[in-house]
């Protein structure tokens, strides 16, 4: 077993140093030409790495920058080839890279194609050489190489690029307490593999724009109900995001599911998360006081449904928002769909919320319009 890995425990679990030669820096358009891992837990230290056949050609700046020809990795392995036994090597593991995201999303790129989901835990070393080192300008790989004297045997070569994050790391346990390295490796550390069945590839299809979300823990119990102008957003912000608060990091460890709802608006997220907090109860919201003075029904001011709509200008959306005797209904991207939306839903009781909200944009001077009215008739102002 690695002495360093027993004395110093600063991450009690295997871990891997990774680094990527490459055609270019478009995960879209360019390739892998070579890999280099370096593995370190229980059983010690191991080092493996292949030149990858790109099957397209190698720009000459980037043969002279890496010193790998397009003859070099003619009859290379493809990366299709290599995934599986590459895949078993590196998951499980954290995963620690340079520019950790650049050579992360070509991985997650390539797996993707060969039919494989990678998510690993992964910890950039320029950010926590920043963490550790903040009075220090330069973070680069040759910065390293200078100031902590690591010993360079062929640079812009994978597995060689992946050994100086080794030694880098062998050098940080001396340099800095176990106790100070974990606390910035903590603060540092983007967790992409999450509980349950969330992944990044999931947080990928949230929506980019308004909405509302909840977290469900064991059970399907349900959590916290949120809302954001950018839900993906806030998402990977409770989730991964790395200046999360220690209440964010407690009810991520919880966190076993999530599901959210597109509002395309503003008003429409406010009236979507009170109902699901209503509905829900989670255990991490504040449930709305309810004052002797709040009525537990009032009178409906209009002859039927109302609808308002919402613009997303960013994301081009329109949404249309249903409002019903001070339930809200749900929304729908065209009026005609609202209509039908209204007309299968299932009557619902009074919601103090939905009143309250809905009162004080009233006040506002929020535009309504009874459900039905074509766009071409305008909107009414109601008081």
């Amino acid at each position: 077993m690695s002495e360093v890995f027993l004395q110093n425990p600063a991450i009690d679990a295997p871990i891997v140093f990774v680094d990527l030669e490459t055609t270019g820096g478009s995960t879209g358009e360019h390739r892998i030409t070579e890999v280099g891992v370096v593995e370190v837990g229980p059983e010690g230290v191991s080092r493996w790495s292949t030149l990858v056949d790109p099957q397209q050609s190698i720009p000459p700046f980037i043969q002279q920058l890496t010193g790998i020809t397009d003859a070099m990795v003619r009859g290379a392995p493809t990366f299709d080839a290599i995934a599986p036994a590459l895949f078993e090597r590196l998951d499980g593991k954290l995963f620690i890279a340079h520019n950790a995201s650049f050579d992360r999303g070509f991985l997650r790129s390539e797996f993707r194609r060969a039919g494989l989901a990678f998510n690993p835990d992964v910890l950039c070393t320029v950010r926590l050489s920043r963490a550790l080192f903040p009075a220090e300008k330069r973070h680069g790989l040759d910065a390293l190489v200078e100031r902590h004297a690591l010993v360079p045997s062929d640079r812009h070569r994978a597995l060689a690029d992946a050994d100086l994050l080794w030694q880098f790391w062998q050098r940080l346990h001396g340099l800095v307490s176990v106790d100070v390295l974990r606390t910035q490796i903590d603060r540092t550390l983007r967790r992409y593999r999450l509980a349950g069945d969330i992944t990044e590839d999931l947080l990928d299809t949230a929506p980019a724009g308004c909405g509302v979300y909840a977290f469900y823990g064991e059970g399907d119990l349900p959590l916290y109900v949120g809302r954001s102008v950018r839900v993906r957003q806030r998402l990977r912000s409770h989730l991964t995001g790395e200046r999360r608060s220690s209440k964010d990091l407690r009810l991520a460890q919880q966190v076993r599911r999530v599901e959210w709802l597109a509002t395309g608006g503003e008003l429409g997220a406010m009236l979507a998360e009170a109902q699901w907090i209503a509905t829900l109860r989670p255990g991490q919201n504040r449930l709305p006081r309810v004052a002797k003075s709040d009525p537990v029904d009032a009178p409906w001011p209009f002859d039927g449904p109302i609808v308002f709509e919402e613009r997303d200008e960013e994301l081009q959306a329109r949404a249309f928002h249903v409002v019903d005797r001070w339930r809200y209904v749900g929304h729908a991207p065209s009026l005609a769909q609202a209509a039908s939306l209204h007309a299968s839903s299932v009557a619902g009781s009074f919601e103090l919320s939905t009143y309250r909200i809905l009162q004080t944009h009233l006040a506002r001077g929020l535009r309504v319009m009874p459900l039905g009215v074509s766009v071409n008739a305008g909107t009414a102002s109601v008081a």
